[in-house]
């Protein structure tokens, strides 16, 4: 197997949390521009996102315990730490359950706020930014260390959904 290209120096520095929250800042910073006239204000609108958030919240959790168990790191800066590679729990439903709560957390977030425009602009700035700095590298790094394995996993679940 050919070993892939190392992990470059801004790949998998910026901790997750951190680009969740910059990205929660900037979905709100959207909102508050009131580009579209907040057409999803309202309380079914709010409830719907606090639900989302909170299926978010719920889903990160569980993928940091499916970790755990497997006594496994749950460190985003080495990846190369990795000792095992997951695929029970919520991981045989997406490859990333964390990076994926951390987004529906971002698209509650925007439910909340009532802008359409904030809840296009935020999740999707959160996935471009999550998948090249810090899933893109994570996936390198699991092919060369789970070979085989990795990319029959690969095969089965979907990086994101």
């Amino acid at each position: 197997m050919q070993e892939s290209e190392p992990v470059s120096a801004l790949e998998t520095r910026i901790p997750p949390p951190v680009l969740w929250a910059v990205t929660a800042a900037i979905t709100w910073i959207v909102a508050l521009m009131n580009l579209d006239g907040k057409p999803l204000d309202g309380v079914a609108f709010d409830a719907i996102g606090i639900v989302v958030a909170l299926a978010g919240l719920g889903l990160g959790v569980a993928g940091g315990r499916s970790f755990s168990r497997a006594s496994t790191t749950i460190d985003p800066h080495q990846p190369e730490e990795t000792t095992s590679l997951v695929t029970d729990g919520v991981y045989r439903f997406t490859r990333n359950p964390m990076y994926l709560g951390l987004t529906l957390i971002v698209i509650g977030w925007a439910l909340v706020l009532g802008s359409v425009v904030a809840l296009v602009v935020g999740p999707t700035l959160l996935v471009v930014v999550l998948t090249r700095l810090q899933i893109q590298p994570e996936e390198r790094v699991l092919a060369d260390k789970f070979g085989d394995e990795y990319e029959a996993f690969r095969g089965r679940v979907r990086r994101w959904l």
